[in-house]
């Protein structure tokens, strides 16, 4: 695996990253009927996050394979999104909310890993 290839993936997970988590944001602020404009440097985690997932499936696609890939970006992103499905007696969430944020982050995994076999697999 060279570093360019590395980056090459990376550049369009993180675009859609930092495009999937400001949309998120909006989604569920209109669940809750307020709009909220993302914060400032909302982008940074966004795309030290794809870079994390990026080192990741080049592990996978490099060393174990490429079948199965979308059960393994499911259970990465069902392991990012447990800490929102519990956020604990100070940052109590309704339902509706805590829903839609989930579906939405499980699919911006999805189709990270799909783009992450496109340019890796």
């Amino acid at each position: 695996m060279t570093f360019g290839r590395l980056v090459l993936a990376w550049i369009p997970v993180a675009g859609w990253f930092v495009i999937a988590t400001l949309s998120i944001a909006r989604l569920v602020a209109r669940q809750s009927g307020a709009w909220a404009a993302a914060p400032r440097g909302y982008w940074k985690w966004p795309i030290s996050e794809a870079g994390l997932l990026t080192l990741f499936a080049s592990l996978w696609f490099d060393s174990l394979g490429s079948g199965g890939s979308w059960l393994v970006f499911a259970l990465v992103g069902a392991l990012a999104t447990v800490p929102k499905w519990l956020p604990g007696p100070d940052r109590a969430v309704p339902n509706r909310e805590l829903f839609v944020g989930a579906c939405a982050d499980l699919a911006r995994y999805e189709i990270a890993g799909a783009l992450l076999a496109w340019r890796l697999g």
